[in-house]
């Protein structure tokens, strides 16, 4: 027979045992939470390292998808590609680098692939690919090496990335989230006027060469320092049951509730929430990657000017980025939901704006729509991110934000290489409104979301939130 003492929280543990560092408290509703450790206990240093490395590798992969559109012309040119070909080279990128989420997540939380390997694996397959991009003049080679190779590398480290915010910051996943899903768009600034103003045929080679050898060495150095939190892990400093440890934290939990409980995938599907997000994401990132993919094709169809085609991109980058940061923290602040619909809503009313600005020929009010277009198409990411956990815990992350960003790679396929099909058929105008329209239809569907096994306000009363033995 085995003794035990039991601990504050009720748990209990062989007598004799050395003592734990940290003690596990279950609320009401039967959510563990693993307390007493801080992250310089686990770290050695900060958790805030888990925010701006990631930050750093994803502002070095940007490149792939943001900058992409700007060196089509000089692509084409160099291997005799159509337009065609260059759209669906990066559609594959899109499908691949979405696709490969789930999987990574999946061998990530059943420890197969550590958070450094998949980091350090996806460092060499991106440069890899840019070496593709680069040497390879046979179209579906090119889509081998840069689609799938460089789309394979890229989402392990977009996934991994991502993922590693939302366990550090389980109380304030907002503003952390997307602050570093915010790198993944404005890091492509450089490139967008690199591939605009010193990218031709006389030198893509060199520049493509080393574009792909700065990834992975950016990339290589921030993973070394990855490290997951142990499932469970809540802030020493913020007490699980009560939310007291400081007040702006509190406020932003009373808007954002943590989890009732930990969702596996299959259970996450099973609530119809996940399905749901998963499809407004589908039609959200189509409008987006329709946005980058065209954009300055459009505004040189309009006749603007290289610079306004250029500055449009830069802006979208920029903003689209910024915006993702700036829509985090206001999510920790007045709730992830609202914010998700207006931000849907601004991106769908903007691709009408590009239209009458084109109508107008006016670079100014082009700039001004590519701002919002540039913010919405970007922000609704790092909301998705967050609003996973919150709605289905943090120990499968992975694989549940992996599902619901997979819907990516079917907006791959009709942003970027069926929205050239729809453009050849309608025009631009016509593909602009069909994107514009389509974005509130998924403005609808997320005023639909609601955190499982949580009652809605007046339909039941509240569980009272008083500790109970931990299991």
């Amino acid at each position: 027979m085995t003794l035990n003492r039991s601990t504050a929280e009720g748990a209990s543990e062989p007598l004799g045992a050395p003592p734990r560092p940290y003690r596990e408290v279950t609320d009401a509703r039967g959510r563990v939470y693993r307390v007493g450790e801080t992250d310089r206990d686990i770290l050695g240093h900060s958790r805030s390292l888990m925010v701006y490395l990631p930050w750093v590798a994803m502002m070095a992969i940007s490149v792939f998808e943001y900058a992409y559109g700007s060196a089509e012309d000089t692509l084409s040119e160099a291997h005799g590609w159509t337009q065609s070909n260059t759209f669906w080279i990066l559609s594959v990128w899109i499908f691949f680098q979405a696709g490969i989420s789930f999987p990574a997540g999946w061998l990530r939380e059943k420890g197969i692939l550590t958070a450094r390997r998949a980091m350090f694996t996806g460092s060499a397959m991106c440069l890899l690919g840019f070496l593709a991009l680069s040497h390879l003049s046979n179209v579906v080679l090119a889509i081998v090496g840069f689609g799938v190779v460089g789309g394979i590398g890229s989402g392990l480290i977009y996934s991994t990335c991502v993922n590693m915010v939302g366990k550090w910051f389980p109380e304030r996943k907002g503003g952390k989230t997307g602050f570093v899903n915010g790198g993944f768009a404005y890091g492509a600034l450089p490139f967008i006027f690199i591939f605009n103003y010193a990218f031709d045929t006389g030198n893509y080679h060199r520049v493509l060469d080393l574009i792909g050898a700065y990834v992975m060495v950016v990339v290589f150095a921030c993973a070394a320092f990855f490290k997951d939190p142990p499932k469970n892990w809540w802030p020493a400093h913020i007490d699980p049951l009560t939310h007291s440890g400081g007040d702006k934290t509190a406020a932003g939990l009373a808007k954002n509730p943590p989890a009732v409980r930990q969702y596996t995938p299959m259970e996450a599907i099973r609530t119809g929430m996940l399905p749901l997000m998963w499809i407004a994401l589908v039609i959200s990132a189509g409008v987006s990657i329709f946005g980058i993919s065209f954009q300055v094709d459009y505004a040189k169809e309009v006749g603007f000017g290289p610079l306004v085609a250029a500055s449009s991109m830069g802006v979208m980058a920029v903003i689209n980025g910024i915006g993702r940061g700036v829509v985090g923290w206001a999510s920790d602040k007045w709730g992830r939901k609202p914010i998700l619909v207006g931000v849907i809503l601004v991106l769908g009313l903007a691709q009408f704006g590009v239209i009458w600005a084109g109508e107008l020929k006016s670079e100014g009010l082009f700039l001004v729509f590519a701002f919002l277009s540039g913010f919405g198409g970007g922000a609704f990411y790092p909301l998705f991110a967050a609003l996973t956990p919150d709605y289905f815990g943090e120990n499968y992350n992975a694989s549940n934000y992996g599902l619901v960003y997979s819907g990516k790679l079917i907006s791959g396929l009709f942003g970027g290489g069926l929205g050239s099909m729809v453009v050849a058929s309608w025009g631009y105008n016509g593909a602009y409104a069909l994107a514009g329209s389509t974005s509130l239809v998924a403005a609808v569907i997320a005023m639909t979301l609601r955190q499982p096994g949580r009652p809605r306000a007046g339909k039941g009363a509240t569980a009272s939130a008083q500790p109970q033995p931990a299991t």
